[in-house]
Protein backbone atom coordinates (compact mmCIF):
# COMPACT_ATOMS: atom_id res chain seq x y z
CA UNK A 1 0.00 0.00 0.00
CA UNK A 2 1.50 3.54 -0.91
CA UNK A 3 1.95 6.54 1.79
CA UNK A 4 -0.07 8.33 -0.75
CA UNK A 5 -2.33 8.00 -3.67
CA UNK A 6 -2.02 9.76 -6.33
CA UNK A 7 -6.02 11.04 -7.18
CA UNK A 8 -5.58 12.02 -3.49
CA UNK A 9 -3.02 14.03 -4.32
CA UNK A 10 -2.19 15.24 -7.48
CA UNK A 11 -2.93 18.75 -6.76
CA UNK A 12 0.11 18.95 -4.43
CA UNK A 13 1.86 17.49 -8.15
CA UNK A 14 0.19 20.51 -10.14
CA UNK A 15 3.50 22.89 -11.39
CA UNK A 16 0.58 25.22 -12.08
CA UNK A 17 -0.86 25.02 -7.86
CA UNK A 18 2.36 24.48 -6.34
CA UNK A 19 5.04 25.85 -8.61
CA UNK A 20 7.51 23.45 -11.05
CA UNK A 21 9.79 23.15 -7.88
CA UNK A 22 8.49 23.33 -4.77
CA UNK A 23 10.51 23.31 -1.46
CA UNK A 24 11.68 20.29 0.43
CA UNK A 25 13.53 21.02 4.00
CA UNK A 26 14.26 19.43 6.94
CA UNK A 27 14.71 22.07 9.98
CA UNK A 28 16.21 21.68 12.62
CA UNK A 29 19.58 20.47 10.74
CA UNK A 30 23.28 20.27 11.92
CA UNK A 31 26.29 19.68 10.29
CA UNK A 32 26.12 16.04 11.01
CA UNK A 33 23.37 15.93 9.24
CA UNK A 34 24.46 17.20 6.10
CA UNK A 35 27.18 14.47 5.95
CA UNK A 36 24.61 12.03 7.09
CA UNK A 37 22.83 13.07 3.71
CA UNK A 38 26.56 12.85 1.71
CA UNK A 39 26.57 9.98 3.20
CA UNK A 40 23.40 8.59 1.81
CA UNK A 41 23.54 9.80 -1.52
CA UNK A 42 26.99 8.56 -1.80
CA UNK A 43 25.94 4.80 -0.84
CA UNK A 44 22.45 4.57 -2.38
CA UNK A 45 23.54 4.21 -5.90
CA UNK A 46 21.65 6.88 -7.01
CA UNK A 47 23.42 9.08 -9.44
CA UNK A 48 24.70 12.31 -8.65
CA UNK A 49 27.00 15.02 -9.02
CA UNK A 50 28.46 18.00 -7.10
CA UNK A 51 29.09 20.99 -8.92
CA UNK A 52 30.84 24.39 -7.81
CA UNK A 53 30.71 27.22 -9.72
CA UNK A 54 28.71 25.17 -12.06
CA UNK A 55 32.11 23.14 -12.46
CA UNK A 56 31.82 19.64 -10.95
CA UNK A 57 34.23 17.65 -8.55
CA UNK A 58 34.57 15.62 -5.61
CA UNK A 59 31.88 15.96 -3.07
CA UNK A 60 34.16 16.95 -0.05
CA UNK A 61 33.07 16.19 3.84
CA UNK A 62 29.51 18.91 4.58
CA UNK A 63 31.99 20.58 7.48
CA UNK A 64 33.96 21.86 4.32
CA UNK A 65 30.91 22.63 2.05
CA UNK A 66 29.16 24.07 4.87
CA UNK A 67 32.40 26.36 6.22
CA UNK A 68 32.77 28.14 2.62
CA UNK A 69 32.77 31.90 2.65
CA UNK A 70 28.89 33.73 1.86
CA UNK A 71 30.64 35.38 -1.56
CA UNK A 72 32.19 31.40 -2.25
CA UNK A 73 30.64 30.16 -5.50
CA UNK A 74 27.58 28.35 -5.60
CA UNK A 75 26.92 24.89 -4.47
CA UNK A 76 24.75 21.98 -5.66
CA UNK A 77 24.48 18.71 -5.06
CA UNK A 78 22.27 17.05 -7.71
CA UNK A 79 20.91 13.44 -7.42
CA UNK A 80 19.05 11.53 -9.59
CA UNK A 81 17.23 8.79 -7.57
CA UNK A 82 15.45 7.34 -10.65
CA UNK A 83 16.18 8.19 -14.42
CA UNK A 84 14.94 11.53 -15.25
CA UNK A 85 14.07 12.97 -11.66
CA UNK A 86 16.26 15.42 -10.05
CA UNK A 87 16.57 16.46 -6.81
CA UNK A 88 18.66 19.44 -6.26
CA UNK A 89 20.55 19.79 -2.67
CA UNK A 90 21.54 23.25 -2.17
CA UNK A 91 23.79 22.95 1.54
CA UNK A 92 23.95 26.80 2.56
CA UNK A 93 22.97 26.55 6.10
CA UNK A 94 24.00 24.33 8.53
CA UNK A 95 20.61 24.74 10.03
CA UNK A 96 18.15 23.53 7.45
CA UNK A 97 18.44 20.83 4.37
CA UNK A 98 16.46 21.95 1.80
CA UNK A 99 16.52 20.61 -1.93
CA UNK A 100 14.21 21.13 -4.78
CA UNK A 101 12.08 18.54 -6.83
CA UNK A 102 10.85 19.49 -10.11
CA UNK A 103 7.16 17.88 -10.10
CA UNK A 104 6.99 17.89 -13.83
CA UNK A 105 9.13 14.77 -13.88
CA UNK A 106 6.97 12.93 -11.04
CA UNK A 107 3.46 12.77 -12.35
CA UNK A 108 0.58 9.58 -11.67
CA UNK A 109 1.20 7.24 -8.85
CA UNK A 110 4.67 6.04 -10.02
CA UNK A 111 5.69 9.67 -9.59
CA UNK A 112 4.42 10.15 -5.67
CA UNK A 113 5.81 6.49 -4.90
CA UNK A 114 9.35 7.92 -6.10
CA UNK A 115 9.09 11.11 -4.04
CA UNK A 116 7.88 9.28 -1.48
CA UNK A 117 10.27 7.40 -0.77
CA UNK A 118 13.22 9.59 -1.73
CA UNK A 119 11.49 11.02 1.22
CA UNK A 120 11.56 8.73 3.45
CA UNK A 121 15.30 7.63 2.95
CA UNK A 122 16.78 11.05 3.90
CA UNK A 123 14.09 11.40 6.97
CA UNK A 124 14.36 7.78 8.27
CA UNK A 125 18.24 8.36 7.59
CA UNK A 126 18.19 11.96 9.93
CA UNK A 127 15.29 10.55 12.12
CA UNK A 128 13.80 13.71 11.05
CA UNK A 129 10.10 15.23 9.24
CA UNK A 130 10.85 15.97 5.78
CA UNK A 131 8.39 18.45 4.26
CA UNK A 132 7.54 20.03 0.99
CA UNK A 133 5.74 23.34 0.74
CA UNK A 134 4.87 24.80 -2.66
CA UNK A 135 7.40 26.92 -4.09
CA UNK A 136 8.93 29.68 -2.57
CA UNK A 137 6.42 29.44 0.45
CA UNK A 138 7.74 28.88 3.69
CA UNK A 139 4.73 28.38 5.38
CA UNK A 140 2.05 25.40 6.08
CA UNK A 141 4.06 22.16 4.62
CA UNK A 142 1.24 20.13 1.98
CA UNK A 143 3.06 16.98 2.75
CA UNK A 144 5.92 15.20 4.33
CA UNK A 145 7.83 12.34 5.76
CA UNK A 146 6.64 11.59 9.99
CA UNK A 147 9.44 9.94 11.52
CA UNK A 148 6.59 8.89 14.37
CA UNK A 149 4.74 6.91 11.45
CA UNK A 150 7.52 5.89 9.17
CA UNK A 151 5.48 7.18 6.27
CA UNK A 152 4.39 10.23 3.60
CA UNK A 153 1.52 11.89 4.99
CA UNK A 154 -0.57 14.66 3.48
CA UNK A 155 -0.38 17.53 5.80
CA UNK A 156 -2.93 20.11 4.59
CA UNK A 157 -6.44 19.24 2.75
CA UNK A 158 -5.67 19.67 -1.27
CA UNK A 159 -7.83 21.93 -2.82
CA UNK A 160 -11.08 21.46 -4.58
CA UNK A 161 -11.20 21.41 -8.24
Amino acid sequence: MPDLVWDDVRDFFDPDVMGALPDVSVAGASVADWQAVFDLVRTSGWPWEYLEGGIAGRLPPAAEVLARPADAETVVLRVWPAPEVLMIFRPTSPDEVDFDIDLRELQGQHGVDLLCAFLAAVGRRLDKPVMMTAEGNYGQPVLGFDPATDSVVLLADPLLN
